[in-house]
């Protein structure tokens, strides 16, 4: 049987389409998802994000325990600040990638993706395990909200009555949602969307309350629902990775091109160094992930083979036609050899070799007018 969100009920008053999604039941479009999409871009959107894990670190030593659970450094992370990381397993292999928010001097707040929260939850459990720390599953009682797009920081100041002038990109605050009692909320600016945004922590009481006041404070602005179809073309026009394309346990941070994020210069050993060390000496894996521009109208899709030639090369991870850029764009893996930007392939798009050029992803930037 599937869940469903603290939000669900508000989602079929406004008439969204419903799909499953890792064991959730979420909506995937209101009206139009190009629409959602386009209002993202140049308003705002307003997206339920229930389904994903939050776990609570705690303790004198969850800064050294996540330290060890983890391939970043989260003991520097200052209160107040966010940090993009991974769980990986002893092989190297990606369990997920994770947001961490530090919101106190013993406290972090571990975001996972919906579909691997239980995996993340039992790993810090395991891992904190001989540190002065505990890991606490508190998903259920906690809904999330995210509103992104160039209106957002002028939806969420008028919702909360906070001054978000200093509150940088994947950095947060305690805050409160005006006229929605006991609406005591963490607020980060962080998202997934490529553009400016926030997204609000709070208590699953509530979550039905703080949405109704967001979209009454967004109606002004443009503010729209959005759902999951939309949420997918946004974070594949910004480049982002997603779980289960472009990361997987058969994948090391390094040929996602995320090698950045393995601190192995942090003292003492955490989960997957050894094999972390050794693939950041390889100097050609045997594939790795670029971006690739199409031609006309025919997206490349999951699975799709990418060619040299008569040459299998690689396979598409995500594709789509891209609802601001115009035409159709993807992530591949592909053999190091033809992974240059500018070398021009193609991908099988259903039996036709269709032309496709490397570049190096985001495909879409917004213009730079937030701070951080």
């Amino acid at each position: 049987m599937t869940k469903t969100t603290p939000l669900h009920d508000v989602h079929a008053e406004l008439g969204a389409s419903f799909t499953d999604f890792a064991g959730w039941t979420m909506p995937v479009r209101y009206t139009s998802e190009l629409a959602e999409h386009r209002a993202v871009r140049e308003a705002a959107g307003q997206f339920d994000l229930s389904h994903m894990g939050e776990i609570e670190v705690s303790g004198p030593e969850a800064g050294d325990a996540l330290d060890y659970a983890l391939v970043g450094k989260l003991s520097a992370v200052k209160v107040g600040r966010a940090r993009y990381t991974m769980l990986c397993d002893e092989h190297g292999g990606v369990l997920d990638d994770l947001v961490v928010y530090r919101p106190g001097e013993q406290r972090y707040l571990v975001v996972a993706n919906a579909g691997n929260a239980d995996v993340v939850a039992a790993a810090l459990r395991e891992r904190v395990e001989g540190f002065d720390a505990r890991a606490t599953d508190i998903g259920e009682r906690t809904a999330l909200i995210a509103v992104q797009g160039p209106a957002s920081a002028a939806i969420v100041a008028e919702a909360t009555g906070a001054d978000l002038d200093g509150l940088r990109y994947y950095a947060s605050m305690p805050a409160v949602v005006s006229g929605v009692p006991g609406a005591e909320i963490l607020l980060a600016r962080t998202g997934y969307t490529g553009e400016d945004g926030f997204e609000l922590f709070v208590d699953a009481d509530v979550a039905v309350a703080v949405w109704r006041r967001l979209a009454a404070v967004g109606e002004a602005h443009g503010l729209r629902p959005a759902g999951l179809a939309c949420r997918d073309t946004l974070r594949l026009e910004a480049g982002m990775p997603l779980y289960g394309n472009e990361l997987g346990t058969g994948l090391s941070p390094h040929q996602a091109g995320l090698g950045r994020v393995v601190k192995l210069d942090k003292p003492g050993d955490f989960v997957g160094r050894a094999a972390l060390e050794k693939a950041a000496l390889v100097a050609q894996p045997e594939r790795v992930l670029v971006g690739l521009r199409g031609e006309g109208r025919r997206a490349p899709r999951h699975g799709y083979r990418v060619l040299d030639g008569e040459r299998e090369v690689g396979e598409i991870t995500s594709g789509a036609l891209s609802p601001t850029l115009g035409y159709p764009i993807a992530m591949a893996y592909v053999a190091p050899d033809v992974a240059e930007p500018g070398t021009a392939l193609s991908v099988d798009v259903r039996g036709r070799p269709t032309p496709a050029e490397v570049v190096s992803p985001p495909f879409y930037q917004r213009p730079s007018t937030t701070k951080g």
